[in-house]
């Protein structure tokens, strides 16, 4: 492979068909450029062709497009509609082209896909050919997944890659992200969330199962906070004399609160063994108690036995 070939990124040049001495890759300028009247796509994500003309800003274009010559020294494009209109966004003058001859790009479909089963790819560079087979040449899933050995869905996972935003898509480039992380992130719909969190998984070196449970809990709504319950001041004034009273007997603070039409009444001890010694003076006093009333009953009985006797005599 040619320096060119490589300093513009294997994706698209890896898997381009070998041109021969009149085709190659050349730099071309953005005005020479005509659409495409085969285009099969009519409309493109404006915040995505923003994102993606920032990002030319500053990395250049790293998929170069496939051009053929026209008449008059001008260029029809063949495949690479969005990044031509990015690159006009980001008011560049020239564009990295692959040239193709007007007998050769009608069969570029098929070279494509054959290259690209064959070539070592990671899932950016094949999310972007299959991108371009899809939306720039008009196959369907269907037939890329037949030609490339893979299922509709496996097409279908790599394209909805390219919805991240780009600097989760670097790090799946550069190895830092797998695309199992990318598929995770898309969990999230907001593109500042995809960002911190590719980011944070590459930081924290997380696995696919920590993002797709991150993602998950980044999604999910914040739980609402439950209304303050308006107390009635008799009963909060109730409550507060239970408290006091409670902590005077026990000797222990004591919180008292409203649940429904009940009162729960909280003990706090700074050991489980305070609890339990609590717990037999009360039953000990309960037991004192009752052997109290017990013995008065019982006194009482003589008292009334002995007076019945002298009201006999």
């Amino acid at each position: 492979m040619s320096d060119d070939r490589r300093g513009m990124g294997r994706g698209l040049a890896a898997i381009l068909p070998r041109p021969g001495d009149e085709d190659g890759l050349r730099e071309i300028p953005v005005d020479l450029i005509d659409p495409n009247p085969r285009q099969p796509r009519s409309s493109f994500d404006e915040t995505k062709l923003a994102e993606l003309a920032e990002s030319i800003r500053v990395r250049g274009v790293l998929q170069p497009i496939v051009v053929r010559p026209l008449a008059g020294g001008r260029y029809e494009l063949v495949a690479g509609e969005r990044r031509l209109r990015a690159a006009r966004i980001a008011e560049i003058d020239l564009i990295p082209a692959m040239l193709r001859q007007a007998d050769d790009w009608e069969r570029l479909d098929l070279a494509l896909a054959e290259n690209m089963a064959r070539q070592n790819l990671n899932a950016v560079e094949e999310a972007r050919a299959c991108a371009m087979l899809v939306d720039d040449l008009g196959l369907t899933k269907e037939e890329v997944g037949r030609r490339v050995g893979r299922s509709r869905v496996a097409i279908s996972n790599l394209i909805r890659l390219l919805d991240l935003p780009e600097e989760a898509l670097e790090l799946i480039e550069t190895g830092h992200l797998t695309e199992g992380h990318g598929r995770a992130i898309l969990v999230c719909k907001d593109h500042g969330t995809r960002r911190r969190l590719a980011r944070s998984a590459r930081d924290g070196a997380w696995s696919v199962r920590e993002t797709e449970r991150r993602a998950r809990e980044a999604e999910q709504p914040p739980e609402p906070k439950p209304k303050p319950r308006v107390i009635h001041p008799d009963l909060a004034e109730g409550l507060a004399a239970a408290e006091d009273t409670l902590a005077a007997a026990l000797g222990r603070e004591v919180h008292a609160r409203a649940r429904g039409e009940r009162c729960v009444v909280e003990i706090e001890f700074d050991h489980p063994a305070e609890a339990v010694e609590l717990a037999r003076s009360m039953l000990a006093a309960g037991v004192r108690r009752v052997v109290r009333e017990r013995r008065a009953a019982a006194t009482i009985g003589v008292r009334t036995a002995d007076e019945a006797g002298d009201l006999g005599d």
